[in-house]
């Protein structure tokens, strides 16, 4: 219709242009204005629907359970963790091994989600040479050491028998703070032994040879 409307106007254009009655000029652009109402109604039937905006998807929040409790063995060059986990498939285990970290998600074993993570290990591992084997009772974590040795734990701690000795620190302060630790880390033995020497150091005595 609106195709119409247009060779309609363009004929009628040309007859305005040829006319020379008043009458008849008048009549024509008449004609002229009502046609160019009439294409443009037509022309906004015709205009397509502006399209809706696309649906994202609700992907639902995964929720894993924590797996707290594993064993581990170790080598000169590598450690192995073991998880005691049935029913996982290799195919659904997403792992992420960084130098000094791992996460490892089990999902969709017999209906939930596990995960196993370490955000700081006791000493750097190499990523890309570490790996995970699924067995049919449990799963195993290998550990590709960077330098080889013996770890004495699997998770990092600070070593809480060195003393603070920074510079600008009284070290009486460190020696302080090295008491404090071996008393909290201590027997009951090893407790009475140094509240003692506290005791003792406060009041000016020296401790009994």
């Amino acid at each position: 219709m609106a195709e119409e409307y247009t060779l309609d106007l363009e004929e009628l254009r040309n007859l305005q242009s040829i006319a020379k009655r008043p009458r008849v000029h008048n009549l024509i652009t008449s004609e002229i204005a009502n046609l160019e109402k009439l294409s443009k109604s037509a022309t906004t039937q015709q205009a397509p629907a502006p399209l809706a905006p696309a649906k994202v998807p609700f992907a639902p929040v995964t929720n894993y359970t924590t797996l707290s409790s594993f064993s581990w063995d170790q080598d000169n060059e590598k450690l192995k963790v073991y998880v005691s986990l049935e029913g996982v498939e290799q195919e659904k285990v997403e792992t992420v091994f960084k130098p000094t970290s791992l996460d490892i998600k089990f999902n969709d074993v017999q209906g939930k989600n596990y995960r196993c993570v370490i955000p700081k290990l006791n000493k750097e591992i190499v990523p890309e040479k570490s790996k995970v084997l699924v067995k049919p009772n449990r799963v195993i974590i290998t550990l590709i050491k960077a330098s080889k040795g013996t770890w004495l734990d699997l998770h990092f701690k600070e070593d809480k028998l060195k003393p603070n000795l920074d510079k600008g620190k009284d070290p009486m302060a460190g020696i302080m703070d090295l008491m404090k630790n071996m008393y909290e880390d201590g027997d009951e033995e090893m407790k009475r032994t140094i509240a003692k020497a506290w005791t003792d150091a406060r009041s000016g005595k020296t401790a009994d040879p």
